[in-house]
């Protein structure tokens, strides 16, 4: 029996950080699919998916033999390094200081590079862009794969996890072959911000968790964690902004 109240957070972060993954994964696949046809497209992601499968059945059980706090101790100092990677990026978007990613660029990007790998060797071509397919799929499907063991890192909490990413990969690729475009629309820069403090969030109470320090609250204490690091950027990122104004 799931208890909703504190595996709230969970899913919610499983599904923020894999939607994510799935618009890029799916920008490049889709860039395939216009470019050089559905087949490389479809054989790639399903070559990528399979082999995310048997990776995962073959190290499932090998996790569970470590001990859960050595586990989510060091789950949560990689929580840590990745959330703190994106958050500091998502600051200098929001802040100006970098440029905000743009899902639509990333497309014209791909379809130019599909377009001057066309050579007369259909076969070879076709091969080509299956391989950029499953390149994009694997890569964003291991992240994908890493949130739902990262965030599902308490006993009770993986099947959560794992409903969060599922429920975002339905929507995004339902979505996405809706509107057969890049999927521009979803507010991505926003998105990775509110990533980046989900998993700092999780982070610092896994590690904590890890170390047996207790949590008033117990996991709903990851809430105001995750709101305090998320303020703390958007202070950073208003900061940086007049920063960057004052000095213009």
């Amino acid at each position: 029996m799931i208890d909703i109240s504190t595996s709230l957070p969970t899913v919610g972060a499983a599904f923020v950080a894999s939607a994510v993954e799935v618009v890029e994964a799916f920008t490049i696949v889709l860039a395939v699919s216009l470019i050089r046809g559905l087949k490389p497209a479809i054989t790639g992601t399903i070559c990528a998916l399979l082999v995310l499968v048997i990776a995962v059945a073959l190290l499932g059980p090998l996790l569970q033999r470590i001990p859960i706090r050595g586990f989510q101790t060091l789950v949560g100092v990689l929580l840590l390094v990745f959330g703190l990677g994106w958050l500091r990026k998502a600051v200098l978007r929001a802040g100006g200081a970098l440029p905000l990613h743009d899902e639509e660029a990333v497309f014209e990007k791909e379809t130019a590079g599909l377009r001057a790998q066309a050579t007369t060797d259909e076969h070879a071509g076709d091969w080509l862009a299956g391989l950029v397919a499953f390149k994009a799929v694997l890569l964003e499907g291991c992240e994908v794969v890493f949130i739902v063991l990262a965030v599902g890192a308490k006993p009770g909490l993986l099947l959560p996890a794992a409903m969060g990413a599922g429920a975002a990969c339905i929507i995004v690729l339902a979505a996405g072959v809706a509107l057969r475009a890049p999927l521009a629309s979803i507010p991505e820069n926003s998105l990775k911000f509110t990533v980046g403090g989900l998993l700092t969030g999780f982070g610092v109470f896994w590690c904590c968790e890890g170390l047996g320090a207790p949590w008033m609250g117990g996991d709903l204490a990851i809430l105001p964690l995750v709101a305090f690091y998320l303020l703390a950027g958007l202070g950073m990122a208003w900061a940086t902004r007049r920063a960057l104004r004052s000095g213009a």
